[in-house]
């Protein structure tokens, strides 16, 4: 909690900081801990005011991650020379859950544009390993938002959750849909996967568990109508 306490503290002041503090990035404990990755999205959104909208998208993306536009696509490659808007939409993350292994995550929250349209996010992240001593970086793996016509309430405190690391994560039987664009994908342990359906006309859903030690446990579960 003391990391986490000066973490915010630093997000408090963004306003007054010329970048995004490094420890929004490198910030990694020595166990699953969600204060990871609210560090890492927050840094994100500080990021994107900061330096551009898609900008900041870019350089915190993994090298294979995907987003929706509407249907699930490489990210770099649509980002790829995209203009940043004149401002950016700010965004801020409600809960976070995390795998046993505190490799993997997914935080989910409430984002507005500068004009007054409000929404929510799920964004999916990985810790990214660069040497052989662990040492690495947060990127996110899978990012997705919505339309809402009125904007989502957070709790007082941001919500988190540790997959338990008691037992063996069920099997998750997974089959292609038709005439859909789906996938699953696993933590490194399986105590975290998540898995997204992308219709033709833009409906899609977004689905992840988390392992409690007797099940695998539905934490976030996202339905966007046709577009």
């Amino acid at each position: 909690m003391k990391a986490f306490s000066v973490l915010l503290a630093a997000a408090g002041l963004s306003a007054c900081a010329a970048s995004p503090s490094r420890e929004f990035y490198d910030f990694q404990p020595k166990i699953a801990n969600p204060s990871a990755i609210i560090a890492a999205d927050i840094g994100f959104n500080q990021l994107a005011q900061q330096k551009g909208q898609w900008t900041a998208f870019r350089e915190t993306a993994a090298r294979d991650a995907v987003m929706f536009v509407p249907q699930p696509t490489l990210a770099l490659e649509w980002l790829k020379g995209k203009a940043d808007p004149a401002a950016s939409l700010k965004w801020r993350p409600h809960k976070a859950f995390m795998s046993c292994d505190g490799k993997t995550g997914v935080t989910t929250g409430a984002w507005e544009r500068p004009d007054g349209a409000v929404g929510y996010f799920t964004t999916v992240w990985q810790y990214v390993e660069k040497n052989a001593r662990g040492d690495g970086e947060w990127k996110w793996v899978l990012h997705h938002h919505a339309t809402l016509t009125a904007p989502r309430v957070p709790k007082e405190m941001i919500e988190t959750k540790v997959a338990s690391c008691r037992g063996l994560p069920l099997a998750v039987p997974f089959g292609p849909h038709a005439g859909a664009s789906s996938n699953t994908v696993f933590a490194r342990d399986q105590s975290l996967h998540y898995t997204y359906v992308a219709q033709p006309n833009g409906a899609r859903t977004l689905e992840a568990t988390l392992w409690n030690g007797a099940a695998n446990e539905t934490v976030v579960s996202d339905l966007v109508a046709p577009q």
